[in-house]
């Protein structure tokens, strides 16, 4: 009976994320609308805030050759360098994070159909086989995306020029360095109104976090 239980549960988790990724987004929170809203604060000189709606669209719409031109464009103009991603981090930038939710999904429904089918006819059982082995599989590539992705939802990009980043999460801290707006970094921790960052040259600091926008916005945020 536990067997029976676990593949409803299975199923349910399926459902439950497919109404989830099913559910129509905001119209301002896709790819295009992302991409149009960089672009406005491009032509507005406020390369922050296009930088980060550049990367955000570029999660939605990784191969889009618009977003990834004009996201190096504007870096190139503020006069930030960009460091080449990893090997790995390109796979992942390779893939939409969108499509790798809805495999998952598919994996969950394969798996817990087939664990509910397993008293089927033995020329059914390949089918029944096939599906289990194709569903898991699928699901291991989300995790595996998922995994390729973390980093990134740790990035935030610097929103006003000459940010400073203090040796202490406090406001009157003494400046270790200061960093140029629309510099991507990566945030390590969190203390109060301030956000432990490190660069991608290595250097690391406390910076408020009212300067940071987070490239994966959080809930509410």
């Amino acid at each position: 009976m536990r067997a029976p239980k676990i593949a409803m549960l299975l199923v349910g988790l399926a459902l439950c994320a497919g109404q989830t990724f099913a559910r129509p987004s905001q119209p301002q929170y896709s790819a295009d609308g992302l991409y149009n809203l960089a672009n406005s604060y491009a032509r507005a000189g406020k390369p922050g805030l296009a930088v980060l709606n550049y990367e955000r669209a570029a999660l939605l719409a990784p191969d889009d050759p618009d977003i990834n031109a004009n996201l190096e464009y504007v870096r190139a103009s503020a006069h930030v360098a960009t460091e080449p991603r990893g090997r790995f981090a390109r796979i992942a930038q390779a893939a939409s994070p969108r499509l790798a939710a809805w495999a998952g999904v598919l994996g969950i429904a394969l798996v817990g159909l087939g664990m509910l089918a397993r008293r089927t006819t033995r020329r059914f059982q390949w089918m029944r086989i096939g599906g289990i082995v194709i569903g898991a599989a699928l699901i291991a590539l989300t995790a595996s995306n998922a995994m390729l992705l973390w980093p990134r939802m740790h990035e935030a990009v610097i929103l006003i020029n000459q940010t400073p980043v203090r040796v202490s999460p406090v406001p009157m801290g003494e400046t270790a360095f200061v960093l140029p707006e629309a510099e991507t970094v990566t945030i390590a921790a969190e203390h109060e109104d301030f956000a432990l960052i490190r660069t991608r040259r290595g250097l690391s600091g406390w910076v408020a976090r009212a300067n940071l926008g987070a490239v994966v916005p959080r809930a509410g945020g």
